[in-house]
């Protein structure tokens, strides 16, 4: 039986409402009336307009339910899409709860990629596959592509794989065939793109496999060629719902279109205010150009806020305010006013972290005049995730639990371990662990056969592995540009050893010298993926850390000690998460920090794309709002260290959106000269009262702040704290003495390394903890 056969034996005869209209639904009774609009709309394209927080997927899997239960489709003839895996497995479980009770799940309820993939299968042959095609990951991907780059004697050092695989994957992301890749991409990598393209389909082809793209592209191909098939699906999926119509990309919007083409009975839900992933493909014109699409389309608009406070979604609606051409809505509630979102501005980033810590811990103890808050429901929402390490730094050395959601920890991160690796080498050569993780980091043309030489010559005369790779290219063992590269290695890491003792370079310096001559700075650089931005980010914030310490000794101590000390206990956590990751969540209380222009907007987003990367950096500040129920902190710092130099930062062109009538402005006159963003709003009258009689701001780093802020300009950051150890302070401890620290509580010390001390703490177990945060426990007062 062919797949069509198969499917018109499901069919059957067509369904009939009949007296199952008036049938009372007890999913329907718990709707506000739009979105019983939006659920009992069933013919003709409908737009629902939904807002942060307004019950989108309770409205979604109810008009679901409605379709079943009003006998419009069975469970296989509903197309509901969505955008992961996590989201579809939601709603299937959603729908077998009650009140929906539809008896069993919905055949056709997935993200694009899965449901294109289950269709493909089906019709391989049209795609000159065979049906049991394997789906390439990443790194296969990136190893086919750098075969035919070879191939085509083209140095992949200067035109990278990756940089074509994300040429290819943007084609893929608007539709585009290697046959219909348009003139005014002929430039692309280096004039040969197009033409490496179409070799890569073949191969792909040959092997009888697909890419991620290809799972669209292939199928909105068999519906383009082959009416007849289309046709079949248009007749079998009656009703198609999507979610998150927003973020759909050309590929996505054709795939959709081509379905709907004949019934037109599809529905799609999104917020043009959440459209946030533009630098993946997603075209927010999809959803503005919906009722031009679908001519006579019915848009509902879901407006009741079930999440945030009316301050909250005043403030996000006045900084969205600022985008043009929107399709408009206005977001409301019936909860009481609650707190004003606060905004306050710090010196600098680390004052910002300090304070925020402070702030954390306060409200978990709910001594912020409110109700106590979890840690599981406080979450920091940064806008790149290099000013995670300002915040990780911080907590861990305060023992605030945390955990970083979307990603891993900065140190954890792979970037930060390989340039960690080789300050460990330099600063120890005998870390043969570290020189395993570099020694063809980047690639230096050594490969398995060669790393497994040096590691036998160095057990053979029971040196190092640095010293093992010495002698192998001594002894002739290793030859060719292999040996080359790494008798360069092995020179350079002698030579910069040699300069962590010259008292004329400090070691931030040294460091960026180990990253740019190894060549792994540059690796970066020529690594034209998307993730290698934020990589760079990450190892500029890398350098930026080592600005507390006096060598790099003991700045890998350091975080050693605090990785050592990192387990996780299952109890509760902070968040912290980029902005981009926080879509779809919320939490009680959010922190918003780092709002200061080039960071936030994003200079690069801006440059890259003006006016549009702009209005979508001002949706990525809308969400960030609205991922607030009770309380939303807005922060900002006067200096950042940007390139090892201190920068005096603008505060976000957004915080001059901000209504004054719903913001509470805590940074004291002055702190910007009284002029910039909301920090002046309504003049300097009243606000210095309002600061100076606020609780929030008797911490110690509130007080630091303002003894600061009489002391020197704004333009001049804080001198450099020094974070090393005073040894005095560890010879005052012995080994059995009872001692307390602020987070674990009290102890007793077991063992005595350096500065460092082993404490068995009568609640938190035994840890490593740093001397200068331990107090005798005789003077803690009562």
């Amino acid at each position: 039986m062919s797949s069509f056969d198969e499917m018109d034996a499901f069919e059957g005869a067509s369904l009939s409402a009949r007296a199952m209209a008036a049938r009372p639904s007890r999913y329907l009774n718990d709707l506000n009336p739009a979105q019983r609009e939006a659920v009992e709309t069933l013919d003709g394209p409908l737009l629902i307009l939904a807002g942060a927080g307004t019950g989108k997927t309770k409205a979604l899997m109810a008009r679901v339910a409605h379709l079943i239960t009003m006998q419009r489709a069975r469970h296989d003839q509903i197309l509901a899409v969505t955008f992961t895996n996590k989201a579809a497995r939601e709603m299937q479980q959603r729908l077998a709860r009650t009140p929906f009770e539809i008896n069993g799940p919905v055949r056709w309820m997935g993200t694009f990629h899965s449901i294109s993939a289950k269709l493909l299968r089906r019709h391989a042959e049209l795609a000159g596959l065979k049906s049991n095609f394997t789906i390439l990951d990443t790194d296969d991907q990136i190893r086919l592509l750098k075969q035919l780059i070879r191939a085509a004697n083209i140095d992949d050092k200067r035109w990278p794989a990756r940089q074509l695989a994300g040429i290819i994957d943007g084609w893929k992301n608007r539709a585009l065939t290697p046959s219909k890749v348009p003139a005014a991409d002929a430039g692309a990598y280096n004039q040969r793109g197009a033409e490496l393209y179409a070799q890569y389909q073949a191969r792909l082809r040959e092997l009888n496999a697909v890419d991620f793209g290809d799972l669209l592209l292939h199928v909105v191909t068999i519906f383009q060629a082959h009416p007849d098939v289309l046709e079949q699906y248009q007749r079998w999926f009656k009703y198609i719902l999507v979610d998150e119509y927003q973020d759909t990309n050309v590929a996505q919007y054709m795939w959709l279109r081509l379905l709907a083409a004949s019934h037109k009975n599809i529905c799609c839900v999104g917020d043009d205010d959440q459209s946030i992933y533009g630098w993946r493909g997603a075209e927010v014109g999809n959803i503005l150009r919906f009722e031009k699409d679908f001519p006579g389309a019915h848009v509902v608009r879901l407006e009741q806020n079930y999440r945030s406070t009316p301050h909250i979604l005043a403030a996000a609606s006045g900084v969205i305010d600022g985008n043009k051409g929107r399709l408009g809505k206005t977001l409301w509630t019936e909860a009481q006013d609650g707190e004003k979102v606060r905004l306050i501005g710090h010196w600098d980033g680390e004052e910002e972290a300090r304070w925020i810590g402070e702030e954390i811990e306060a409200m978990q103890k709910g001594t912020r005049g409110m109700r106590s808050v979890s840690l599981d429901e406080m979450a920091i929402l940064v806008r790149a995730s290099h000013q995670m390490r300002a915040f990780e730094d911080r907590f861990l050395t305060i023992g605030l639990p945390y955990r970083v959601i979307g990603g891993p920890r900065f140190y954890e991160r792979l970037e930060i371990r390989d340039a960690m690796a080789y300050f460990r080498c330099v600063v120890s050569p005998d870390d043969d662990l570290a020189f395993e993780r570099i020694v063809n980091t980047p690639k230096r043309g050594l490969g398995d056969k060669a790393q497994q030489t040096i590691q036998a010559t160095a057990r053979a005369n029971g040196v190092s592995l640095i010293d093992g790779a010495a002698l192998a290219i001594e002894q002739g063992l290793l030859k060719g540009k292999g040996a080359k590269e790494l008798g360069k290695l092995v020179v350079d890491l002698a030579r910069w050893g040699r300069m962590a003792g010259d008292d004329d370079l400090t070691h931030m310096e040294l460091a960026e010298i180990i990253l740019d001559e190894s060549g792994y700075t540059g690796m970066w650089q020529n690594d034209k993926t998307p993730e290698a931005p934020g990589r760079l980010e990450n190892l500029k914030e890398l350098v930026k850390a080592l600005e507390n310490f006096d060598n790099l000794q003991g700045f890998l101590e350091h975080v050693s000690l605090i990785m050592d000390n990192e387990t996780d206990d299952g109890g509760a956590k902070v968040s912290i998460m980029t902005l981009h990751a926080a879509k779809g969540l919320e939490f009680p209380a959010v922190f918003l920090p780092g709002w200061e222009d080039g960071l936030f907007p994003s200079q690069r987003s801006m440059d890259e794309s003006g006016v549009k990367g702009l209005e979508e950096e001002r949706r990525l500040a809308y969400v960030g709002i609205t991922r607030a129920e009770e309380i939303c902190t807005i922060s900002f710092a006067a200096n950042r260290r940007v390139f090892g130099q201190w920068q005096s930062a603008l505060p976000s062109r957004f915080i001059d959106e901000l209504p004054e009538e719903h913001v509470d402005v805590l940074t004291p006159p002055g702190l910007y000269g009284g002029g910039y963003g909301a920090a002046g709003m309504g003049g300097s009258s009243g606000i210095e009262q309002r600061a100076a009689d606020a609780n929030v701001y008797n911490s110690p780093g509130w007080r630091r702040l303002q003894e600061r802020s009489a002391q020197r300009p704004v333009s001049q950051p804080r001198e450099t704290r020094n974070t090393v150890i005073d040894l005095q302070a560890v010879s005052s401890f012995e080994t059995g003495e009872r001692v307390f620290h602020q987070k674990f509580g009290y102890g007793s010390i077991i063992g005595i390394e350096g500065d460092k001390l082993e404490i068995a703490f009568e609640k938190a177990g035994t840890k490593k903890v740093v001397a200068s945060y331990i107090s005798a426990a005789d003077d803690i007062p009562f």
